[in-house]
């Protein structure tokens, strides 16, 4: 006989931290996918026009926000791990 993937003692719960990662994960996507937003010349930065810059800029922003989405989950894990131990 097997388990369920989800036993009574082991649902996921939806926290205020997973939120947050979510949105952290979610938010490049969706600034890259709205091509509208940025389909444009003007203005320019140091003579590139927006529509180069704007994509290249979101490199490190996605970089960050991917940091701060897995320190997150990193203690958010730790607190758990935690919490039972005592």
């Amino acid at each position: 006989m097997t388990q369920s993937a989800e036993s009574p003692g082991r649902r996921q719960v939806v926290t205020p931290t997973r939120v947050v990662t979510g949105i952290c994960l979610i938010v490049p996507f969706v600034a890259m996918l709205w091509v509208s937003s940025y389909a444009r010349v003007e203005p320019k930065f140091i003579g590139i026009p927006f529509f180069y810059w704007y994509q290249m800029a979101w490199v490190p922003i996605s970089t960050v926000l991917t940091m701060i989405a897995y320190k997150l989950v990193q203690r958010e894990l730790r607190a758990r791990k935690g919490g039972a131990a005592q």
